[in-house]
């Protein structure tokens, strides 16, 4: 574990990560998420082992940011994921989270941008 200039954002995104997804497990969750919403949304008889996947993919991810491992993978599937639940949950609920709304894309955006951050932390530069 590196404490450098990406360092704060690491482990912010590790606490939610973990924290999206850990207590799922014990709580009924994930089950719920894959058989309550996603079956019914269309990936029946899928939806349970996608929701397991894609809990799974964040304890993943969370592990990879915090040792710097394998960071641009996980970044690439945590996005994707995100960008799924901006168009599946939360775009028919607008911008925000909180205050002028409920359950909004903001959080999701603002995860995805401090993910591309951590995955390039020297910008963009090299890849222009």
């Amino acid at each position: 574990m590196k404490l450098n200039s990406t360092f704060l954002l690491r482990i912010t995104v590790v606490v939610i990560l973990f924290m999206h997804s850990i207590p799922g497990i014990f709580n009924n969750g994930i089950n719920d998420f894959g058989n309550l919403y996603l079956n019914q949304v269309g990936f029946a008889p899928v939806g349970l082992v996608l929701a397991w996947a894609i809990k799974i993919s964040h304890i993943a991810a969370a592990i990879c940011f915090l040792f710097e491992k394998y960071v641009k993978w996980a970044g690439i599937v945590t996005i994707i994921i995100l960008i799924a639940g901006i168009f599946m949950v939360h775009l028919k609920d607008g911008w925000f989270v909180v205050g002028g709304g409920r359950n909004g894309v903001e959080f999701n955006v603002l995860l995805i941008v401090v993910i591309l951050t951590i995955m390039y932390p020297n910008g963009l530069k090299k890849l222009v």
